[in-house]
């Protein structure tokens, strides 16, 4: 009886000692591993490339979730990621990781023409900026639109650079410019003389049924001719009857 209980006191430490070492040495690691935090690495700085392969390295999956334009960096370079270095994760996590590339070229539009304000309007849509403004007289185009600009239509550049444009300030204040008088009634083109500060000149007359009377068929000077002075511009009117300026010159004694 005292050796089957001695006996069996044995056994029991045995077993017991069997248990304590099967659940310490792996029952608890395989647990503790189970759950196990580690540390996140921090790929800022590093080519993507080379980040996957130290994020695996330690565990980890790395992913691209955003991209950022810029020309500081070189392509495809870890600007930020999540989570951030130094915070302690599970093993396996994924890593999202926001990488540069290379920044957009923008084509520049056409401003010529425009307004000075609708220009600046336009390029701060496309990102980009009027840095030097430059004034001048001219007289192809209307006062405080834009007769030039660098760099030209359809050329590529990055965003947040700046263009240069002339404003046109219209005629110089000494000169002429003369007006379209053609299909001007008489009436009209006498005003139209007057706001360009020119006067008229001699009046000849052809016949043509085709028109209203007294309307302009031509002029000694063509349109859009810069003066340093002011001249007289003849005119061609028509008529419909050359007995009617007969008449008229008879009527104007």
């Amino acid at each position: 009886m005292i050796n089957k209980l001695f006996n069996f006191i044995i056994a029991l430490i045995l077993t017991s000692f069997v248990l304590f070492l099967l659940f310490d040495k792996i029952i608890m690691p395989t647990y503790i591993r189970k759950d196990k935090t580690i540390i996140v690495m921090d790929v800022k700085g590093k080519s993507l490339d080379l980040a996957i392969k130290q994020l695996e390295s330690e565990g980890f999956k790395g992913t691209v979730f955003d991209t950022v334009y810029t020309s500081e960096l070189d392509p495809s370079t870890i600007v930020d990621q999540y989570p951030l270095p130094g915070q302690k994760v599970k093993h396996g996590r994924t890593i999202r990781l926001k990488i540069s590339r290379s920044e957009k070229m923008i084509e520049v539009p056409s401003l010529v023409g425009q307004s000075r304000r609708s220009a600046e309007i336009a390029i701060q849509q496309l990102g980009l900026v009027i840095d030097s403004v430059y004034l001048e007289y001219n007289p192809d185009y209307p006062k405080g639109t834009v007769a030039w600009q660098f760099p030209k239509e359809g050329d590529q550049i990055k965003k947040g650079l700046g263009l240069q444009i002339t404003v046109s300030q219209g005629l110089p204040p000494d000169f002429f410019q003369v007006p379209q008088l053609f299909g001007l009634s008489m009436k009209k083109a006498k005003s139209e003389l007057i706001k360009a500060r020119l006067t008229l000149g001699k009046v000849s007359y052809q016949q043509n049924e085709d028109l209203v009377p007294y309307t302009v068929l031509d002029q000694s000077i063509a349109p859009g001719t810069v003066l340093d002075k002011s001249s007289n511009i003849d005119l061609i009117v028509s008529i419909l009857d050359l007995q009617d300026i007969f008449d008229k010159l008879q009527s104007e004694k």
